[in-house]
């Protein structure tokens, strides 16, 4: 359960989403070549072409120092020195990285080790040659042992709040961190099967553990696992919705890393495969070569300070505020304003929606409030929906379905 009431996840949305896109600065976990798998390497990547820019740490050459930021105390770096460079406590990589999110605001790029129960990060406005990291343990985290990795952190981002955001493989463990001198770090709780996975749960080690994490504009998170599938999580409610797998890569791809580029799409990478990097349409799920893209170094994880639909999130502004929007973003329809003071809310459609649909209010019992029929044509419009007879105060929920009975957006409502 969560350990602290959380803002509703838009509320701050667009002090990230007007921030302009900078896929040049994505950050890579990798080896030290392509035959290496120790992920203890963190480059500077432009992942509009997969080229390395600039190495920030390179195992075994790059000067460091770790600080706790609680007892203000350096780590003693002496195994290290004797050549232990994988002495957990005392080297900035030690058990390898799979989980990373870039904070644009404090420059710092956010990491937890595996198997260990602690958040590091290192410090990019450092200058000089000594790297500087830091470093904080909390009784949240798992340092696990043995073969067990469930409880290990795989999937991290910094979402549109301005919080970070990481989850177990197990997805048992939904954490929210802040971002700020001394992170405080939240255990929100297990991650929910959306009751429309038909089996394909957010649980299963096959289908969903591993991968990597994407946040949108307006407050929503995009699982991709290792298996390739995308689940969408509400951190409200920590439901997770499976939206598909991710066709047309090679058999023997895993998505290990995730980020978005300028244009708005997830560009993935592979920890195994050799192929380079590969861009996502959201839509169809199709993936595309990322042309001439870096065969040398592969990933386990990707960090930018990018956010899906940061252009609709423009969009969305001209008929809601920032603190009104809720959306399905995958579905490329916005509801705003929310929470509904008036008589009325506003339904953003982008151009794929054409025909007959109908919008249904019910209460969270199911009961039907109200059904209002509406008819779309090609392109991106806004539809008016009037609350008539309108209800007493509280939560409700918006469906959209299509003349074949096909639900395309469920969202909250919240009548006041």
């Amino acid at each position: 359960m969560k350990s602290k009431i959380l803002l509703t996840s838009a509320l701050l949305g667009f002090g990230m989403a007007t921030i302009a896109q900078n896929a040049s600065r994505t950050f890579a976990i990798t080896g030290n070549s392509a035959n290496d798998f120790a992920w203890m390497n963190i480059r500077q990547v432009d992942l509009n072409n997969g080229v390395v820019t600039k190495t920030i740490f390179e195992k075994n050459k790059t000067a460091f120092t770790i600080t706790n930021v609680e007892t203000k105390q350096v780590l003693d770096k002496s195994a290290v020195l004797n050549g232990n460079i994988y002495a957990p406590s005392v080297y900035p990589t030690a058990t390898f990285v799979a989980a990373a999110a870039y904070d644009k605001r404090s420059n710092r790029l956010y990491y937890i080790p595996m198997r260990m129960n602690e958040l590091r990060w290192v410090d990019l406005n450092e200058k000089g040659e000594t790297v500087k990291f830091y470093n904080m343990q909390s009784p949240l985290l798992f340092a696990e042992k043995g073969a067990d990795e469930s409880r290990n952190v795989t999937r991290m981002v910094i979402a549109a709040d301005g919080n970070g955001y990481a989850i177990t493989n197990d997805g048992n463990h939904l954490y929210q961190f802040t971002t700020g001198k001394k992170p405080v770090i939240t255990d929100l709780g297990t991650l929910i099967d959306a009751e429309s996975n038909k089996g394909i749960s957010i649980h299963n080690k096959c289908t969903s553990w591993g991968g990597d994490m994407v946040a949108d504009a307006f407050g929503k998170l995009y699982v991709i696992t290792a298996g390739r599938n995308i689940f969408v999580v509400d951190i409200d409610t920590r439901i997770a919705t499976f939206k598909g797998q991710i066709n047309n890569l090679p058999a023997n791809f895993t998505a290990n890393g995730a980020a978005v580029n300028d244009n708005g799409d997830i560009v993935i990478i592979s920890a195994n495969v050799f192929t380079g990097y590969y861009t996502v349409n959201l839509k169809t799920l199709a993936a595309t070569l990322v042309p001439g893209s870096d065969l040398m170094y592969n990933s386990s994880d990707l960090a930018n300070s990018n956010l899906l639909f940061q252009k609709e999130a423009d969009v969305a502004k001209q008929f809601g505020s920032a603190t009104d929007i809720r959306t399905e973003t995958l579905s490329g329809t916005k509801v705003a304003p929310n929470p509904v003071t008036g008589s009325s809310f506003k339904i953003l459609f982008d151009g794929d929606y054409n025909g007959a649909f109908t919008v249904i209010i019910s209460d969270i019992a199911g009961r039907n409030i109200q059904s209002t029929q509406i008819s779309l044509a090609k392109g991106q419009q806004y539809q008016n929906i009037n609350i008539r007879n309108k209800p007493v105060a509280g939560t409700y929920l918006v469906k959209v379905i299509n003349d074949a009975g096909k639900t395309i957006l469920t969202d909250k409502l919240i009548i006041q």
